[in-house]
């Protein structure tokens, strides 16, 4: 649980990626979701790959640091990948015990799977890592501000994203300061046994739970002693403002989606 390889966390510089306006990033974003998603065969994967390696050397970013960032999140990709293997079938098999079957269309399935399901992760963490948490939130308010007029509450949801991106690092760094500290006073989390188990996440979350509660409570005295009343009538030091690398961007995109459907289309003819 380094304290640098949380996902949500700012990684600061003066990039093109980092000069852009939050909501294009964030549009961009959702926009390179769907890319990826529409990448159906290993060739437009690939391209999706070769996209993403050139924004995070655009942005300046480490890719170590990048990694490091979905490192929490991975558990996702390993266990979409095991039901993949297990649950699709088709081709050669190679391994079969009683209802357990793996087979080649299984392990091509999973391995796709899961190379899709990590660059949609990184390129989500390239718009953490480049936007800081209050850019980002004011992007997702703005963005939701014409829903304003069927009372959707577009400043209250985007302040609880707000705070859980601020806080997300901060817990990660709670919870390793709390096991070290149960390690130091002699608890045994390699220990098994259902028991044992039980006690050693008890010694954990607890005391998470009660920082957490702690958290709350010093951020709602804080908010109630400077009059917070919502988002009515609150000014912005540096206002959002697009500019024409905004649109580059965009254009760029765009080109993506395109080469991304053409790459499709050729394998497919090939096939």
């Amino acid at each position: 649980m380094h304290e640098k390889a949380f996902f949500g966390r700012y990684w600061p510089g003066e990039s093109p990626i980092h000069r852009l306006d939050p909501r294009t990033k964030l549009v961009l974003a959702v926009a390179f979701m769907a890319v990826v998603f529409v990448a159906d065969g290993w060739v437009s994967l690939g391209l999706c790959g070769a996209f993403t390696l050139a924004l995070y050397g655009l942005s300046g970013i480490p890719f170590t640091q990048a990694v490091r960032s979905i490192a929490p999140l991975l558990f996702i990709v390993v266990i979409t990948a095991l039901l993949n293997v297990l649950f699709v079938q088709g081709g050669e098999v190679y391994f079969q015990w009683g209802v357990i079957r793996i087979s080649e269309a299984g392990v091509a399935h999973a391995a796709f799977i899961s190379v899709r399901l990590v660059l949609l992760l990184l390129g989500v963490s390239l718009l953490t890592l480049t936007t800081t948490n209050l850019d980002i939130t004011e992007a997702f308010e703005r963005l939701l501000a014409p829903l304003a007029k069927v009372r959707f509450p577009a400043h209250e949801l985007a302040m609880m994203m707000g705070i859980a991106l601020r806080f997300l690092p901060q817990f990660a760094f709670e919870l390793r300061t709390v096991y070290r500290a149960q390690v130091s006073r002699g608890a045994r989390f390699a220990v098994k046994g259902f028991r044992t188990t039980a006690a050693s996440l008890a010694a954990l979350i607890v005391p998470l739970f009660a920082s957490a509660f702690r958290h709350a409570e010093t951020l709602s005295l804080a908010m109630e002693s400077r009059c917070y009343h919502g988002g009515v009538g609150r000014t912005r030091l540096h206002p959002l403002a697009f500019a024409p690398r905004d649109a580059l961007a965009v254009v760029v995109m765009a080109l993506m989606l395109g080469a991304v459907i053409a790459a499709n289309i050729l394998q497919q003819g090939i096939r």
